[in-house]
């Protein structure tokens, strides 16, 4: 079916083109007027560029330890490791000597005091680990740091443990295991 356009259809139709063809007419002179003034600002302003300062000289410094003992020498290590021999300290050495107690094999984390009795005057602590309870008196040693228990009251234990601080010299320091209510 072969369709014919009237002359009625086709009028607006090319009313339509020549308008979009003026449209695009205009906006090309705009453009030109656009690229004028863009490139005139272009030659007027300068740009105002300080400049740059120039580096400095490098002076290398002299490595004047040449003739020292390297730091990281085995030669120190061994020299240092000897002097620790020679000095043992004697807070470690005592308890070095003994025989170790079995609650020595725990941590301190791992223990919880669940009450205390008295028997003869002389108080005990019981303390529960992995499910065993156990009896401590004062001078018993537990913990994995040397502690050994100087005090037991109703609520709680005292001990002073023996550790390596940062420089590595063995110091005393103090620790406490509270009474937990309610463990089972």
């Amino acid at each position: 079916m072969n369709r014919q356009h009237t002359p009625r259809q086709v009028w607006p139709r090319a009313v339509l083109v020549t308008m979009a063809g003026l449209m695009l007419a205009a906006c090309s002179a705009n453009e030109d007027e656009l690229r004028g003034w863009m490139d005139q600002q272009r030659r007027e302003v300068k740009p105002n560029i300080s400049p740059l300062a120039a580096p400095k000289a490098f002076a290398p410094e002299p490595y004047t330890s040449v003739a020292a003992v390297d730091p990281f020498s085995t030669q120190k290590l061994s020299v240092a490791i000897k002097q620790e021999a020679r000095q043992p300290n004697s807070l470690l050495s005592s308890e070095l000597n003994r025989r170790k107690e079995p609650l020595e094999a725990y941590p301190l984390d791992n223990m919880v005091m669940v009450g205390s009795v008295s028997r003869g005057g002389q108080p005990f602590a019981l303390l529960r680990v992995d499910s065993l309870l156990y009896q401590v008196k004062v001078g018993d040693y537990l913990g994995q740091n040397y502690g050994r228990v100087t005090r037991i009251d109703e609520t709680g234990v005292s001990l002073r443990e023996i550790v390596q601080d940062a420089a590595g010299e063995w110091i005393e320091r103090s620790a406490s295991l509270q009474l937990q209510e309610g463990a089972r």
